[in-house]
């Protein structure tokens, strides 16, 4: 059984987010995307600390689709460096689980579980 991952990713508003969330489900990277507005990120960047709006994506996968999944948020992503941080999850509910894990798949990979 593949182990599942909870992605964060944090996005400059909610429009990029929106759209970086459905490419990642729609291209079966994610099984889910999750987005939380009006957060506040402060941070040492270029040698100045910073206080940004941001919104948080938080993805569920596995480990197996992560290395195409980040590949792709790089793609998409209007950052230089997004935040892309991969959790792995210690344990859930079963059917939860399984739906995560045939829920996404590589590119051209036509098999049902991920």
């Amino acid at each position: 059984m593949p182990t599942i991952l909870m992605v964060y990713c944090t996005c400059p508003e909610d429009t990029t987010a929106a759209q970086i969330a459905s490419i990642l489900v729609e291209e079966r990277l994610a099984a889910c995307a999750n987005r939380i507005p009006a957060m506040s990120s402060t941070f040492r960047w270029q040698d100045k600390v910073q206080t940004n709006s941001e919104v948080q994506l938080i993805l569920k996968t596995t480990d197996r689709v992560y290395p195409a999944l980040e590949k792709r948020i790089l793609e998409l992503h209007p950052y230089d460096l997004p935040e892309i941080l991969a959790i792995e999850v210690q344990g859930g509910l079963p059917g939860y689980v399984e739906w995560i894990v045939d829920s996404v798949r590589l590119p051209g990979d036509d098999s049902a579980s991920g």
